[in-house]
């Protein structure tokens, strides 16, 4: 008899806030996957505020889709996710399954950056970049969000403590930042 084939280990996060919240999100032990802690959420949560009905968020790397269902939670119109890799878009879209409401969601196979530089300017209120901190797109995602939002639209930055950014060049003031742990958190506003 052969031995069934090995699974990888996965753990569950939860949605905080909003109509969904206590809601589980698997997390596959997959390379490069680290979802947005929840106190992090929550930190953020309440700088953007708790109701976010009538805005347009796109998740750039949506991994888990922590965020972007944060954000459809609390009210979002519409909340796009973008994910490159085939076995997290097919558990985003388990998860939208058995959520009430989801039809402001949207899941997109996509390579983010590639999408973001193909979208009509200005489209989203509030954009969010997590991308895997070892593949260096940083700065090249950041330059693609600004054009995405207008001015005094927001983008959320999450990257590693020690990465830099010029977020003045690019036109952006940092509206609130806290680091935890070995992570740096950002709200951005765009400037004009």
């Amino acid at each position: 008899m052969s031995k069934p084939a090995a699974r990888p280990p996965t753990h569950e996060i939860r949605l905080i806030g909003g109509r969904w919240k206590r809601t589980k999100l698997p997390v596959p032990d997959l390379p490069g996957l680290r979802p947005t802690l929840d106190r992090v959420r929550e930190t953020l949560f309440n700088w953007l505020g708790q109701d976010l009905s009538g805005w347009r968020c796109l998740d750039a790397f949506a991994g888990t889709g922590a965020l972007g269902l944060e954000a459809a939670s609390r009210g979002a119109q519409h909340v796009m996710l973008l994910e490159r890799d085939p076995r997290l878009v097919q558990q985003l879209r388990a998860v939208l399954q058995r959520l009430q409401g989801a039809e402001a969601v949207q899941v997109v196979c996509t390579d983010a950056l590639a999408w973001m530089r193909r979208c009509e300017p200005q489209r989203f209120d509030l954009v969010f970049l997590d991308p895997p901190f070892a593949a260096g797109l940083f700065g090249p995602a950041l330059r693609e969000a600004v054009r995405l939002v207008p001015p005094g639209g927001w983008i959320y930055l999450e990257s590693a403590d020690a990465e830099p950014v010029d977020l003045e060049g690019l036109g952006l003031e940092v509206w609130r930042e806290q680091t935890a742990g070995a992570v740096r958190f950002r709200l951005l506003r765009r400037l004009h």
